[in-house]
């Protein structure tokens, strides 16, 4: 079915990325990076299956050719941090046949993207013809009418006036100059440096110590880029993207839409899945269990069960209420649903207790991590520096030595027990011997992470188990006028296959991690929430009244028969 799946990132130099290696991917070709004069070859990768390039009309004709582009995007920014290209990577309906992607691609990258005034590098990947997908690159410095790069950001001087203070470009400065605006300069006042308009300095004698007049930390950012850039134009191109994706799976005639809010937003209370990525994909085809497909598994198979859970909800209340029958199907299946929940969150706690208690041995073991590293630079600095000491020492200086060589064999001794226990701490983790206090971090973090999952988790299944005891004490003060006994007996006629129904349940969800001491446990937390003990064991009793009260007239009967 047709999924929404728009991915938006930037291709920066500060991430290590290049916009020409990008271009080269997407496109499966080979292209040089004059920049850094790398070579990207991607001739070998499979699955492209259509690509083009759109310019708008300001841009020169000679960038259809990508490689020309790209590296004069390259070639336009300078600093090592600098912001090259945007990427969007979108999920194309698979209802669609290639020809109508292609078209609902190429119009929606015109209308979003060219229209504006940005060029667009676009292909369509199907590596396995089960996933189109489209990447599509675009630039991020505007244009010129006559086809040349605008600023991204320009030099804004704050200037002052009446002690007013005002931002100003180089161009607008020559007008305000002119009505008395002046640039303001770092000047020496008594120990410390103050930025004042040369006017006031020149008044009070200070000496200027910069000739860098003062300005905003960041400049004036392009309004047209600023726009792009912005969080409210993202969510613009995202609707657009699902307006456009709906509107060619309307004309061809398919029942599926897409839609681009959030589940939050559309009012659901399934969980979203994650996005798996081709490492996680590739990990589960060697046979290898992925940690992004496996949570996908488990958040599917709760929203399996939570749909069939209102579904059943939606059963209930269309019961008929009045009968002891009804009541006591309906009790029953609620009585289902609270053990189903009680599993739920105990399985949940557990999880949650687990990841705590990792966490209490990686926070301290990541700081004596540490610990152990900053003592092992610091006496390698110190070794390092008496060894240069040792061997300028004129040889004449015998004790010198020996106090030098006595110093740097202690030394030695010490690096080498705690590279020791650095390489003893690193093995308890299963890390490799150059892992560093990274790999601790992101597994740190990983651990925080499911961690705010499980409380998700916890907080959903605990309203969930709250409203199934409200409505069970309500539909239990509905059944007060009816035979405590003859209620007591229908629940219990259809008691084991309503707990068979909700184990069955908890089996497919859980699968091998299944665990029957936490079903037990599950049923002793649903007594104690329901509190049907004691009105249970006064039914028995009625029963076992109504019952001796039966039994007793038919054997005196017998046995005047016998006499």
């Amino acid at each position: 079915m047709a999924i929404y799946h728009l991915e938006a990132k930037m291709v920066s130099r500060g991430a290590g990325r290049s916009a020409v290696a990008a271009s080269a991917y997407l496109s499966c070709s080979r292209m040089l990076n004059e920049y850094d004069g790398v070579q990207h070859d991607y001739t070998r990768k499979q699955g492209l299956v259509w690509q083009a390039v759109f310019l708008p009309d300001m841009a020169p004709v000679e960038w259809q050719d990508r490689e020309k582009l790209w590296n004069a995007v390259e070639e336009t920014e300078k600093t090592k941090d600098s912001r090259l290209a945007r990427e969007f990577v979108a999920a194309l309906p698979i209802e669609l046949s290639r020809q109508q992607q292609i078209a609902l691609l190429q119009k929606f990258v015109r209308e979003q993207f060219v229209a504006e005034g940005m060029c667009a590098d676009v292909a369509v990947h199907d590596t396995d013809g089960h996933n189109p997908h489209a990447h599509i690159l675009l630039t991020v410095r505007p244009l010129t009418e006559t086809g040349a790069w605008q600023y991204k950001t320009e030099k804004e001087y704050l200037c002052v006036k009446g002690g007013e203070e005002r931002g100003f470009t180089a161009a607008e400065f020559k007008s305000a100059q002119a009505e008395g605006w002046e640039k303001q300069y770092q000047y020496k006042v008594d120990k410390k440096k103050v930025y004042m308009a040369p006017s006031q300095a020149e008044k009070c004698g200070y000496e200027r110590v910069s000739k860098y007049p003062k300005s905003t930390k960041y400049g004036r950012q392009n309004p047209i880029s600023a726009r792009w850039n912005s969080e409210e134009h993202l969510l613009v191109w995202r609707e657009a993207w699902a307006t456009a994706a709906n509107r060619c799976l309307e004309l061809a005639g398919h029942a599926e839409r897409i839609d681009h809010r959030s589940h939050a937003a559309r009012g659901l209370e399934e969980r979203p899945t994650v996005h798996e990525g081709v490492a996680a994909q590739a990990l589960e085809r060697r046979g290898i269990l992925s940690d992004r497909c496996e949570l996908n598994r488990q958040i599917k198979a709760d929203n399996a069960l939570l749909r069939e859970l209102k579904a059943e909800l939606k059963k209930l209340s269309d019961l008929v209420v009045h009968t002891v029958s009804a009541v006591a199907e309906r009790l029953e299946k609620l009585r289902g649903r609270v053990l189903i929940f009680c599993y739920q969150l105990s399985h949940i706690r557990a999880g949650r207790e687990r990841y705590q208690d990792a966490l209490h041995v990686y926070r301290p073991q990541m700081a004596r991590y540490n610990g152990l590293v900053r003592q092992i630079k610091d006496k390698s600095r110190e070794r390092k520096a008496l060894l240069a000491e040792k061997k300028a020492l004129p040889a004449r200086k015998i004790f010198k030595h020996k106090e030098l060589a006595a110093r740097i064999a202690e030394l030695t001794e010490d690096l080498e027990e705690l590279r020791s226990e650095k390489a003893l701490l690193l093995q308890q983790f299963e890390y490799a011997e150059d892992a560093g206090a990274e790999t601790f971090r992101k597994d740190i973090a990983a651990l925080e992470s499911n961690l705010e999952k499980l409380d998700e988790q916890e907080q959903k299944y605990s309203a969930a188990l709250e409203a199934a005891l409200h409505e069970y004490a309500e539909v239990k003060s509905q059944a007060a006028g009816l035979d405590p006994v003859e209620l007591y007996e229908a629940r219990q006629a259809i008691r084991l296959g309503q707990e068979a129904a909700a184990n069955e349940k908890l089996e497919q969800v859980f699968g091998s991690k299944y665990s029957l001491l936490r079903w037990m446990d599950a049923k002793q937390a649903q007594i104690r929430l329901t509190n049907d003990s004691l009105e249970e064991y006064a039914a028995r009793q009625q029963a076992k009244q109504k019952y001796k009260s039966i039994s007793q007239p038919v054997r005196k009967r017998n046995h005047e028969q016998e006499r």
